[in-house]
């Protein structure tokens, strides 16, 4: 399949490099923006990114890395944004709000920009005026580790435009990449959130040293939790046991390539929250997720114990040794 449209990757990290590999089974070219000149030297240089998944070999008959995002953006009629979250009000900050008005643009941050406390798809439309339905995500279950192994994984695409989600994943369908395409643009969005909470719980009870038996009741009731939550904040028909719900919960809270069960083992272990940040070296997105779900909250009062505990033992400091043994009466 090659696609007449012309992408733009944003972003140079793991997901970044790993969804540049997959679609360049399948479209001429990606253009690819990367922040560093050094990475993007590297990339042209030596065919793999210096920095992340550094075994992936990168087809440079297929890709033009650079460090101008306003080309990038011009140049390319669909934007894939694989950056952290944490950064995006800063990387658009200079860039002219209606370049991307009539682009199809796909979130694949599986983040919340913490400055508004909004999912990507709210951003990009208030900020851009990008209609709704030519916004999208690409959600798991999906580690950016197996895809450089190319061990068989799973891809969604969400978006409310069905011609979009289908054009997108038959881009990102390949031999060790199945895909399937959703409706549920903000149920997907709110679910890869909240996921990355639940795995710095499941992190700081492993840290603690909570067993499996006490994890899978954990993770049942954050499936639980999940799905009143963004039942309430979105309600259409849904079904949470698919693995863009149920599949990217359990890969994150449970897989050793997960950075956010990485984080929340350290905060369970002892380490304090910028010290676990610093040794890291990378961001976990539900650092930002706890307090921003927390705010939007405030709104729809769900019960949610299990990201209020999290909650306090990330941003009041309070022992996660004493939260958990709270939370544990909660659950059931």
């Amino acid at each position: 399949m090659s696609s007449e449209r012309n992408i733009g990757m944003i972003g140079g990290g793991s997901w970044a490099t790993a969804l540049v590999k997959i679609l360049c089974n399948n479209v001429d070219q990606v253009n690819w923006f990367m922040r560093d000149e050094d990475q993007v030297k590297h990339v042209l240089e030596y065919r793999h990114n210096p920095r992340y998944l550094q075994s992936v070999e990168l087809n440079l008959d297929k890709i033009n890395p650079s460090t101008n995002l306003k080309k990038t953006l011009e140049d390319s009629d669909i934007i894939i944004v694989a950056t952290p979250s944490a950064f995006l009000v800063k990387l658009f900050e200079e860039i002219d709000p209606t370049l991307l008005k009539e682009k199809v643009v796909m979130s694949a941050v599986k983040g919340i920009i913490p400055e508004y406390h909004a999912i990507p798809a709210r951003f990009i439309h208030k900020t851009f005026g990008t209609p709704y339905d030519n916004i999208g995500i690409i959600c798991g279950p999906c580690h950016a580790e197996e895809v450089a192994l190319e061990r068989l994984s799973y891809l969604t695409v969400a978006c409310q435009d069905e011609d979009i989600s289908e054009e997108i994943a038959e881009m990102l369908s390949c031999r060790y990449i199945k895909t399937s395409i959703s409706d549920d643009l903000f149920g997907t969005e709110l679910s890869a959130v909240l996921k990355n909470v639940y795995a710095l719980a499941c992190g700081i009870c492993a840290g603690l040293g909570y067993g499996d038996n006490f994890q899978s009741v954990l993770i049942s009731n954050a499936i639980l939790e999940m799905e009143n939550f963004i039942d309430e904040v979105s309600p259409i028909h849904r079904d949470v046991k698919s693995s863009a719900y149920l599949g990217d919960l359990l890969v994150t809270a449970y897989s050793k390539f997960s950075r956010n069960r990485t984080f929340g083992f350290m905060i369970g272990k002892g380490y304090s929250v910028k010290t676990a940040q610093l040794e890291m070296d990378m961001i976990a997105e539900g650092y930002y997720a706890t307090r921003s779900v927390m705010e939007i909250n405030e709104k729809f009062q769900v019960e949610m114990p299990i990201v209020e505990a999290v909650y306090r033992i990330l941003y009041e400091r309070i022992s996660p040794v004493i939260e958990m043994r709270i939370l544990s009466d909660q659950l059931t």
